[in-house]
């Protein structure tokens, strides 16, 4: 997307600006302008991300993604590790001989990916959408037993008494 802005300067006084010289109007009853261009240049990601709440109960990690507008399987949930991926497209429903005053509904692909702060416990995930808004609820992981390995080194003594 491309704006322009203009800025005028309306001046009695001569301006020694080569930039003002150029521009001045050589007529006496008018003020001197001067007139310039600025371009302001402004890149928008094709791929936006929805707001998204974050929060944790006692015992689950909920994340609460607004995406009105969309249909079951319009949008996916993958989790992997500790990193929660939720995507889709939200369509754009045009209509012919329109002329928008106003954007601000973002449609096509967006993408959200939030960091868990802890592991969870997979077979418990559940996700719902209603309303607009998508809620993903992560059942903390029970704690991991840690299992000790013992490591079979060169036993020196043994070897020497063979």
């Amino acid at each position: 997307m491309v704006s322009t802005t203009q800025r005028i300067n309306l001046s009695d006084e001569p301006s020694d600006d080569p930039v003002d010289k150029e521009f001045a109007l050589d007529a006496p009853y008018y003020a001197q302008q001067r007139v310039t261009q600025q371009w302001i240049v402004m890149h928008q990601a094709n791929t936006w991300q929805p707001p998204t709440d974050v929060f944790e109960l006692d015992d689950r990690l909920v994340v609460l993604v607004e995406i009105a507008g969309m249909r079951d399987g319009e949008f996916s949930v993958a989790l992997q590790e500790r990193r929660l991926a939720i995507s889709g497209t939200r369509p754009r429903n045009v209509r012919e001989g329109l002329a928008y005053h106003q954007m601000e509904v973002r449609y096509g692909r967006f993408h959200s990916e939030i960091i868990l702060p802890w592991a969870v416990e997979r077979d418990g995930v559940s996700a719902h959408y209603r309303d607009g808004f998508l809620r993903v609820e992560l059942p903390r992981a029970r704690n991991h037993q840690v299992h000790i390995v013992d490591v079979d080194g060169d036993n020196t003594d043994e070897a020497a008494d063979a």
